[in-house]
């Protein structure tokens, strides 16, 4: 008879253990887990558009402002805080003529993006991030890791704190 509840006691330890591996592993695969492990999401250049902009100065680029589902959401609802998960991409290129555009307006007046500069990700986790507004940043350069889990980031991010360190708003 003792050798029933023992059995019963391991059986519901080894299925608790077996759920905690397989949510571990989902958590694994999951976009944010991909980011920081080095790798693009698959599939982040088909999430919904955010908004576009285009930066002068030094950057002079054009960008492309994406989100996931849980932020896109977020956005169309104007949740804020932005709820843990939501994941904004940033899609940067060199802004540049387009020489094929003007010649048919007869003038120098259409741009458009050229050689990509680089791709950039804010991830909420309000737990691993806190220290940084509850957001993780990181870099991607021609498709490789350049900074994963930016600080310098979010210094920049700072002044937006009352849109939960948001500069883009979203443009429906």
């Amino acid at each position: 008879m003792k050798k029933l509840p023992i059995l019963l006691i391991t059986s519901i330890m080894a299925m608790s253990i077996g759920t905690v591996i397989v949510f571990s592993a989902g958590d694994a695969d999951s976009e944010d887990s991909e980011i920081f492990r080095g790798k693009l999401p698959a599939g982040y250049r088909d999430w919904k558009l955010i908004s576009v902009a285009h930066e002068e100065g030094n950057l002079n680029d054009l960008r492309a402002i994406l989100g996931n589902d849980i932020a896109i959401q977020a956005y169309r609802q104007g949740q804020l805080p932005f709820p843990d998960g939501a994941i904004i991409a940033r899609l940067a290129w060199n802004y540049v003529p387009s020489e094929e555009n003007n010649k048919v307006f007869g003038r120098t007046q259409s741009f458009v993006a050229g050689p990509p500069t680089n791709v950039q990700f804010m991830v909420k986790d309000t737990k691993r991030y806190a220290s940084m507004g509850g957001w993780g940043f990181a870099q991607f350069n021609d498709g490789k890791p350049a900074n994963i889990v930016v600080n310098d980031c979010f210094s920049c991010h700072v002044p937006v704190k009352d849109r939960d360190f948001i500069f883009t708003r979203y443009a429906p």
